[in-house]
């Protein structure tokens, strides 16, 4: 009988490795549930951090940060705002490739490196189009914590409904100054001075008309219809999964004698 002994510190690191770990790598996938030829998401901006930064509030007027999102996509007042309440957090972008708005049906991934112990929450925002000022993104910045004290995954995924989209209310709906259409001018803007409210029914507006990607526009969108999901998913650092591997060999070794 061949027996194989594995030191116990290595087996007990192998087990403990992801809990004691201050920082991780996260791999991000974003998903465009909606149907076919309905709404399209910009890249998903997001930022992991200690859950100060807000970015916008329910029935409230919308600030420059959560604007820059919900009108072009871009996120360009979004990053150095976030940066300015928290200056250690990681920013980052979820985008396709190649680089472009997420259709229906696709997904995108990215990896981040996490530091476990001063960034546990999770924050995003990406502009929902066609549309002049329609996204999804967390109220709270203490809706989503990803981590826990020890440094495990708390959170495997989050779902976004119809119900879910918001108005940021800071530009009036109107096809000549949207998104994503064939003809529109995104840089055009007529202001609406309204506060940020859901409201997906709002998109109906835009139905009938082409889109840049080649489609008829059709919102078929309803209460409750899943649109998006964000799925997190620690990716093994190269020693942990090794010694993880060398633990299940000798288990199995075992067993076999």
């Amino acid at each position: 009988m061949r027996l194989i002994l594995v030191p116990a510190a290595i087996a007990a690191s192998a087990v403990a490795a992801p809990a004691l770990a201050q920082s991780v790598e996260l791999r991000v996938t974003a998903t465009n549930l909606a149907p076919t030829n309905s709404v399209t998401f910009a890249p998903l901006r997001v930022g992991f951090g200690n859950g100060s930064f807000d970015s916008f509030d329910i029935n409230e007027i919308a600030g420059p940060a959560i604007t820059s999102v919900a009108e072009g996509g871009s996120g360009s007042d979004w990053f150095p705002a976030f940066e300015a309440a928290e200056p250690n957090a990681t920013l980052g972008t979820v985008v396709s490739d190649p680089a472009g708005p997420l259709l229906p049906g696709a997904s995108a991934s990215a990896v981040f490196t996490i530091d476990t112990d001063t960034n546990q929450f999770f924050t995003f925002a990406s502009m929902v189009v066609p549309s002049n000022d329609h996204f999804i993104g967390n109220d709270s910045p203490t809706q989503y914590r990803l981590f826990d004290d020890a440094g495990n995954l708390l959170i495997n995924s989050i779902g976004q409904t119809a119900d879910q989209i918001w108005d940021n209310g800071s530009e009036a709906t109107d096809p000549a100054n949207a998104a994503f259409l064939v003809g529109g001018v995104n840089a055009n803007r007529t202001p609406q001075g309204g506060v940020v409210t859901f409201d997906f029914d709002g998109l109906n507006a835009f139905n009938g008309l082409e889109t840049a990607a080649g489609y008829t526009f059709d919102s078929q969108l309803t209460s409750g219809l899943d649109v998006y999901s964000i799925t997190f998913e620690v990716i093994p650092a190269p020693a942990t999964a090794g010694m993880l591997g060398l633990a299940g060999l000798a288990a199995t070794r075992r067993r076999r004698a």
